[in-house]
């Protein structure tokens, strides 16, 4: 077991979320807590976008003054740290089934990008260091647990929790700003109603044979057109599972050889 050290002080948001810093009291009406200021939050987030939650509209949306919040959540920086902790809740009871450590490592992936597209928010959010809200720590954990009985070492696992995290939070990302370019062109009467237009039909627009031979083959290839964002999205997973999985042979020859 570790020795015993001294605390190390935490950042606002977490130092509350740990259970560092007491929560604050009682607004001056029932009902004002830091749970119920979070869910406003996520409530606009996802209805509006991230640039749309501030302190001001949370508080209107609850039916309290601005300053009052501030007894229960220092900053908007504070706030989204709690958001990005509830978007992640249950996180700590989420059994994850499958055959072997490769289905259950892809179902935790899916699991992650559902709860992007679900709040696209997320994929807005600052990311300056990995996040180390419990509810996201529980959520690395589950995502570890599915490499226990694969024989690579701690680190080898962790690290491929973050590839895997990056390239879903990656993917999450371009497909919702690619919504929301779509969504903004769409109300500023800029752009075509419905969804965008497919990366193979804009090839198919501006290319010419001759100059492009490679990318124009692969846009006209009646396959290309047929693939959804999510299809790509999983062949990534998939992929970088194969590479998991060549990492897990080769360790494995390591050891008996």
């Amino acid at each position: 077991m570790p020795e015993a050290r001294e605390q190390v002080p935490l950042p606002p948001g977490l130092d509350l979320l740990w259970g560092r810093r007491e929560r604050g009291k009682r607004g001056p009406r029932a009902g004002l807590s830091a749970d119920a200021i979070v869910a406003a939050a996520i409530g606009i987030a996802d209805a509006k976008g991230l640039e749309a939650v501030s302190m001001e509209r949370v508080a209107r949306k609850l039916g309290f003054t601005t300053m009052s919040l501030y007894r229960h959540v220092a900053s908007k920086e504070e706030l989204l740290q709690l958001m990005w902790n509830a978007s992640a809740l249950g996180a700590e009871d989420l059994v994850i089934e499958g055959d072997d450590w490769r289905s259950r490592l892809r179902t935790w992936a899916i699991i992650q990008r559902d709860m992007m597209d679900l709040h696209p928010w997320i994929t807005q959010m600052p990311m300056a260091a990995p996040p180390v809200a419990p509810n996201s720590l529980h959520f690395v954990e589950r995502g570890l647990a599915t490499l226990d009985e694969s024989g690579l070492d701690d680190t080898d696992k962790l690290r491929i929790i973050g590839l895997l995290s990056s390239y879903t939070l990656s993917e999450a990302r371009m497909a919702n700003d690619a919504a929301r370019a779509a969504a903004a062109a769409q109300a500023a009467g800029d752009g075509p109603s419905g969804p965008p237009v497919p990366f193979e039909s804009l090839l198919r627009e501006l290319l010419d044979e001759q100059t492009y031979p490679r990318l124009y083959r692969i846009a006209w290839t009646p396959a290309a057109a047929a693939v959804s964002e999510r299809d790509e999205f999983l062949w990534g997973i998939d992929r970088i599972l194969d590479g998991v999985a060549a990492l897990i042979e080769r360790t494995s020859q390591g050891r008996s050889g």
